[in-house]
């Protein structure tokens, strides 16, 4: 197992701020790295993976410092947001490729490729050169190669840019499972949705610096100042709002487009959930669903960003 250390990172280009005094501990399994287009995601993964030098600060991953260090190859994957290939490479032939540059034997090197395609769902495309391959495809087979030597560390870049939902969800799956190994995943989107089924734990980037950190729960609680928004479907929509206007926590209430649904804002979620069971008993309201919006990754990026 290797944890990832940063301290104190920063980067700039010329007068533009890559990273801005970035430090963080990022542990075995998945953690997501999140942030609108340049945020600098990409900057510190390309200083996590030893690709450009810091000006400031330092990182290692599993105490070896990540400029530098050739050894430090032999245990991390990564999947560029950016792609380049040899368009006349079949995908067999790309992953064979990169596996003897691992120092993989021929043999050894030829059956990873396969069974690593397989792993992506890139059966069909085995000799299919890959410049005919989709967007989708290119984008897995990119991963196959950051994962066929399965490295202790696991960058990824934007890796389900240009997928279909069948494919996102099957890699989200992959990368999920690759955490659950005790592997370190670092993975960044810009599509906060993305990381949401795969991972609790986020980082949030914004204009290079690190704004937030942790179980995204957690994170929620640094804005408790923020109203909480709560859509509840009811067939009784009137008599409900005609109630709970009399509820010192309800700051506001307002319809929604659905004829069942309403939504409310609150600044005492625990006190306004506690009154509800009271309130259907009592008054014999039907409540079919409650769901907390704030409690999303996107509503939590919004705030803290704001």
């Amino acid at each position: 197992m290797a944890d990832i250390e940063i301290k104190n990172l920063s980067k700039w280009y010329g007068q533009v701020l890559g990273v801005s005094g970035v430090s963080a501990r990022i542990e075995p399994g998945v953690t997501g790295l999140l942030g609108p287009n340049g945020a600098g995601k990409s900057t510190l993964l390309k200083i996590l993976t030893g690709q450009i030098k810091a000006d400031t600060g330092g990182a290692t991953i599993g105490g070896i410092p990540v400029w530098n260090h050739i050894k430090l190859y032999e245990i991390i994957g990564f999947c560029p947001d950016m792609e380049k290939f040899y368009e006349r490479q079949t995908g067999f032939e790309f992953l064979t490729y990169m596996a003897r540059l691992h120092g993989m034997s021929k043999s050894k090197a030829m059956k990873i490729a396969r069974d690593t395609l397989h792993t992506m769902g890139l059966d069909d495309a085995v000799n299919k050169r890959i410049g005919a391959y989709s967007k989708g495809m290119r984008q897995r087979v990119k991963f196959a190669q950051a994962i066929m030597h399965d490295p202790e560390v696991l960058f990824l870049d934007e890796p389900m840019q240009g997928m279909d939902p069948l494919g996102r969800l099957q890699t989200a799956e992959l990368i999920s499972d690759y955490g659950k190994r005790g592997k370190t995943v670092l993975v960044s989107s810009h599509i906060l949705n993305e990381v949401e089924d795969m991972t609790n734990t986020i980082l949030v980037l914004n204009h290079g610096q690190l704004l937030a950190e942790g179980d995204v729960h957690e994170i929620r609680e640094l804005i408790d100042e923020q109203p909480r928004h709560v859509r509840i479907t009811t067939p009784e929509r009137r008599k409900l709002s005609n109630i709970l206007i009399g509820f010192p926590e309800v700051q506001t209430i307002s319809f929604e487009d659905a004829p069942d649904e309403l939504m409310i804002q609150t600044m005492s979620p625990d006190a306004f959930y506690q009154r509800l069971p009271d309130l259907v008993l009592k008054d014999n309201i039907t409540i079919e669903q409650i769901s907390t919006l704030d409690d999303n990754l996107e509503s939590v990026f919004e705030y803290l960003v704001k």
